[in-house]
């Protein structure tokens, strides 16, 4: 089994900048997809970022492009999302996902992800 476990969340003003970090243990794979998603209360989960193995690409929903950075350090088995410019309505709990398929192209559909973690807490407050 993989287990995901996050880290980095809390309690930020507006336009501050928080960095999640992701890593992975357990059977982790040779090559894999790693995304973020996002739940904020009464909502569905919705994708952030996602980065395919090395070589392949980052793609970033629309509301957090030039903000957000998804970074990958495969050596470490970690995931990173740096969050600039953070507004209000960023305020969710943020999850980090695995897919097993390396160059996984429909990297935005949640139920494609072969693992999750836990969830780390991220309020913006105005």
């Amino acid at each position: 089994q993989v287990q995901l476990v996050e880290s980095g969340g809390g309690l930020v003003q507006a336009g501050g900048s928080l960095r999640l970090s992701c890593a992975a243990s357990g059977r982790t794979f040779s090559s894999y997809t790693m995304a973020w998603f996002r739940q904020a209360p009464g909502k569905e989960r919705e994708f952030v970022a996602a980065i395919q193995w090395s070589g392949g690409g980052t793609y970033y929903v629309d509301f957090v492009k030039g903000r957000f950075t998804i970074s990958r350090d495969n050596a470490k088995n970690t995931v990173a999302l740096q969050m600039n410019s953070l507004k209000p309505e960023d305020t969710a709990v943020y999850y980090c996902a695995m897919s097993r398929i390396p160059y996984y192209s429909q990297y935005n559909v949640p139920p494609g992800y072969d693992y999750w973690g836990q969830g780390t807490q991220v309020t913006v407050f105005s």
